[in-house]
């Protein structure tokens, strides 16, 4: 397992750092790293909690986010802060996470509309805005935009960007409501 050397800084930060009461600082236990991991070139915050199993690239995830067993996360890949990926989660080159956001077990998202296993292919990007929710067995199709506060449905195909404050579901997903603004903690 390779961290680029994120554990012996966090490790040095820890010693000057004050521990506000109920903070979580544990990266993961040191001394016991992710079981059957593959763990290179990530940039991590302090707070991320990374469980067994699971593929992280060359990826950047934030403060305070949790990372299930059985995701994979490739290069290039931003998460933001205080965000829950729950297992088994596929997320590809090319997507961009904001803060505060859930994505519920077996999301997958994609990055390009035409792939093939040789040849040429064409990275489209997707942004999952901040306090969206993106609920179990969803496919998010590339060149997305899913909105700030925006909820997917379980088992939705998300085939074109979803507004702020929409609720959508089904394949394709389509807006069927919406909801509050998202208020910051």
């Amino acid at each position: 397992m390779s961290t680029s050397g994120s554990t012996r800084v966090l490790d040095e930060k820890r010693k000057h750092e004050k521990k506000p009461p109920g903070h979580p600082r544990v990266l993961r236990n040191p001394s016991k790293p992710p079981q059957y991991s593959v763990i290179k070139g990530i940039k991590l915050e302090l707070g991320t909690r990374i469980y067994d199993q699971v593929n992280l690239y060359r990826c950047k995830i934030g403060k305070n986010t949790k990372i299930d067993a059985f995701v994979y996360i490739e290069e290039n890949v931003v998460v933001g802060d205080d965000c829950k990926i729950r297992p088994f989660v596929f997320i590809p080159t090319g997507v961009t996470i904001e803060n505060n956001v859930f994505i519920a077990p077996n999301v997958t998202f994609t990055n390009d509309k035409y792939p093939r296993a040789q040849g040429d292919w064409k990275l489209l990007k997707t942004r999952v805005k901040k306090y969206a929710s993106i609920g179990a067995g969803s496919v998010i199709n590339p060149g997305i935009t899913i909105g700030e506060n925006a909820l997917i449905g379980a088992g939705s195909t998300v085939t074109k960007n979803i507004p702020d404050n929409a609720i959508a579901r089904g394949n394709p997903a389509r807006v069927v409501g919406y909801r509050k603004p998202a208020t910051a903690d």
